[in-house]
């Protein structure tokens, strides 16, 4: 949540909690197998940070460069490697950079407006791309190899924005929408060749998907990588 980030168990009890300090937003968290968890706190400075929760110690901070001071526009949706490197979408500065432990640059690609980055298992990066409704797959060469626009796919299920996407085993992709006032999908599944598997539209009872995670799909999402195919 934008205040912080917790854990929850199954009797829906909170066993570890974050805040975000006064100035900061925390956008992204991601567990790193048992009692680690990596967040991105937004701020000046900006900092990635891995938690061990069980000793709810920090077990390393990160400083990620930002020339944008606005604290909300700065980072959104950042996951490590299973290189153990960080993949990190500079929301307001138009780029996806690859950095490692030690903050140094690895990597990098121009995006407009990037809100999340995934590494997937073929070794390319699959970004979302928030003010161009974009999803895009790009190789190790910055060449983009697959996108998906909402024009690509019949009027219907056009979806309305992109906050982040989830590459399934079977090699389907899954756009999740936030919406805007109720108007259109929520999430949207697409085979390589943009054909439409599966929309999920429900107002009535659901809000804005900014991300989902599919809990049948082989692998532990938990381990850094095992759920980007």
């Amino acid at each position: 949540r934008m205040s912080g980030a917790g854990i929850v168990n199954p009797d829906k009890k909170l066993v570890w909690e974050y805040p975000a300090p006064p100035g900061t937003e925390v956008h992204s968290a991601q567990s790193l197998g048992k009692d680690r968890v990596l967040i991105m706190r937004n701020g000046n400075p900006a900092q990635a940070m891995i938690f061990n929760t069980a000793s709810n110690t920090v077990e390393k901070t990160i400083p990620i460069p930002c020339t944008v001071t606005g604290t909300h526009g700065q980072f959104r949706h950042i996951r490590m490697t299973p290189a153990g490197t960080l993949l990190i979408p500079h929301l307001g500065e138009g780029k996806v950079v690859e950095y490692d432990l030690d903050g140094k640059v690895l990597w990098s690609v121009p995006a407009k407006s990037p809100w999340s980055a995934i590494r997937l298992k073929n070794g390319n990066t699959l970004i979302t791309d928030e003010k161009d409704i974009l999803t895009r797959e790009v190789n190790s060469r910055k060449e983009t190899v697959w996108e998906l626009k909402p024009g690509d796919l019949p009027e219907a299920y056009r979806f309305i924005n992109t906050q982040t996407c989830t590459r399934l085993a079977n090699g389907n992709t899954i756009i999740c929408s936030r919406g805007e006032n109720g108007k259109g999908p929520q999430l949207v599944e697409v085979t390589p060749d943009k054909k439409v598997v599966w929309v999920l539209r429900d107002w009535a009872n659901l809000g804005p998907a900014t991300a989902v995670q599919i809990l049948n799909d082989p692998g532990i999402p938990e381990n850094p990588g095992e759920s980007g195919h």
